[in-house]
């Protein structure tokens, strides 16, 4: 860390980077994951960096602490599902990460046309995270593996 902050540093997703990221999740990430599709915090980063087209991850000080990135849900379409899973260290570089949110948004919507996903309705971070991006959050409706509640985000180039 610099007297002036974190180093933060964002660099293509590598497989290596799943473990450190996996064992710190930030909770409401751990349950998000579990609630969508039953899957432990390893698996879900596996997975999602298997079906992205393009994925980062955002190094704090050396470390892996956020991985990101869309995978294609209708290459007709130009339809992109993004995703983002991380440690407690998006919270503590807010600041950080939203100035960088928003330079991730713009590279995305130059190739996607429209961005959709889902958010766990009690992620409260997210949600709000989600919307300062300019994503349009839907009511919740009972996705989850065992009827937990969910939102549909989307933004339309």
């Amino acid at each position: 860390m610099s007297r002036w902050g974190p180093d933060v540093e964002f660099v293509p997703a590598d497989a290596s980077h799943i473990a450190t990221i996996a064992e710190r999740m930030r909770p409401a990430d751990r349950l998000e994951v579990l609630a969508a599709s039953g899957f432990s915090p390893t698996e879900a980063l596996e997975r999602s960096l298997q079906k992205s087209s393009r994925a980062w991850t955002t190094l704090v000080d050396g470390n892996p602490e956020v991985m990101f990135g869309v995978g294609d849900l209708n290459v007709l379409t130009l339809t992109g599902a993004p995703w983002l899973l991380g440690t407690d260290a998006v919270e503590r570089h807010f600041r950080v990460f939203l100035r960088q949110s928003l330079d991730w948004r713009e590279q995305l919507l130059q190739r996607y046309a429209v961005l959709r996903n889902v958010v766990d309705d009690r992620n409260e971070v997210s949600k709000r995270w989600l919307q300062w991006m300019g994503f349009e959050l839907s009511s919740p409706a009972a996705l989850g593996v065992n009827g937990e509640m969910f939102r549909l985000f989307e933004m339309r180039r």
